[in-house]
């Protein structure tokens, strides 16, 4: 009986799971997203200023699009095609939240970044450092 256990064949063992390609782009691409929730968590506490916010977050964003594509040129998926900055329109008026000051295009009942209601806050008056 012990020499029933101790020979095994090469043949009956199971077979690895193959070692995916995306595996460490996908652990790459979890990290990004959860250091930029990391980012806006501490800025909302206000441990970071606008600026440093601004830059780290703009960074994230960057190191997250070259992931991203270099997992479409792994799938054989279509190469991103460069995206030009679209202008801000500066006759459009900018709906300000007055608890963590977040900006919007449309009046809302409730902010959609930190779920507070948005009673009285109509149209910005500082856009982005124009006074209307």
């Amino acid at each position: 009986m012990i020499g029933f256990l101790l020979f095994i064949r090469l043949k009956d063992l199971p077979q690895p799971e193959p070692v995916s390609p995306f595996q460490h782009l996908d652990e790459r691409k979890a990290a990004i997203y959860e250091s930029l929730r990391d980012l806006q968590f501490e800025y909302r506490l206000d441990k970071l200023s606008d600026a440093d916010y601004q830059a780290s977050k703009l960074e994230l964003q960057k190191e997250l699009a070259r992931v991203l594509a270099e997992i479409d040129a792994i799938r054989g998926g279509p190469a991103p095609k460069p995206v030009k900055p679209a202008a801000a329109p500066a006759a459009a008026p900018s709906f300000v939240c007055p608890s963590c000051k977040a900006t919007f295009d449309k009046a809302l009942k409730f902010c959609g970044e930190c779920g507070k209601p948005m009673t009285g806050s109509g149209p910005s008056q500082e856009v982005k450092g124009e006074t209307a």
